[in-house]
């Protein structure tokens, strides 16, 4: 089977690389807009599931689809894309010296028979007391601009996280693991070690894959 990611994110693409699968990329545009009363859980596994239905639409039998969403949840409210510099200044000001959580939903959808697989993964992420002039030097980059809640975790200049205890790989858009757990489902394991791999790459000691792999 042909496994597409159906992402443009070029962070999904080198974590998805980590596990050692073959895959193509085609990009799925979908309307990100949340519905009314939409939890955070049910709104990025929506957009991930849309994702991955829209793919199947283009593509014959004998292709895996693998599709993403993640958002930014602070206090309840959903963080999308800051539409300027405005609002990216306002995003990060509200989150700063806070603990907020993000969500990433993600869905595999087999097209042979139209088997759909999901999984979920929250993540919560406390960030430092940066300060009002690193906001401004950082969205003057354009950093934020395509970020949910306007910040890369790993971006090297920035660094607006204080601590990370949960899922590094699921705020930068793909959970690895969890990817892992959904395509042992359809057989097809990973050909590398995954925790190791993205433990090297991010730096960073996981302490949640044990729980999320059994």
């Amino acid at each position: 089977m042909t496994l597409i990611l159906a992402s443009n994110s070029p962070r999904r693409r080198q974590l998805l690389s980590l596990a050692g699968w073959e895959f193509t990329i085609s990009v799925a545009d979908v309307d990100e807009t949340p519905l009314q009363n939409e939890t955070p859980a049910a709104y990025v596994l929506r957009l991930a599931q849309t994702k991955a239905r829209v793919i199947a639409n283009r593509i014959n039998n004998g292709h895996l689809i693998l599709a993403a969403d993640t958002t930014v949840v602070e206090a309840g409210s959903i963080l999308g894309k800051p539409a300027d510099e405005a609002e990216a200044i306002a995003m990060l000001t509200r989150l700063r010296g806070r603990t907020h959580q993000v969500y990433t939903g993600i869905a595999l959808l087999r097209r042979e028979d139209d088997l759909l697989l999901t999984d979920l993964c929250i993540t919560d992420v406390p960030m430092r007391s940066y300060t009002d002039e690193e906001i401004r030097a950082y969205v003057a980059t354009g950093d934020p601009l395509d970020k949910a809640g306007a910040y890369a975790i790993q971006h090297p200049g920035f660094r607006p996280v204080a601590r990370m205890d949960g899922c590094y790989a699921g705020v930068m858009g793909l959970p690895l693991c969890h990817v892992v757990r959904l395509m042992r489902r359809v057989h097809l394991p990973p050909a590398a070690d995954v925790p190791s791999n993205c433990q090297n790459l991010l730096e960073y000691h996981c302490p949640v894959f044990q729980s999320i792999l059994g």
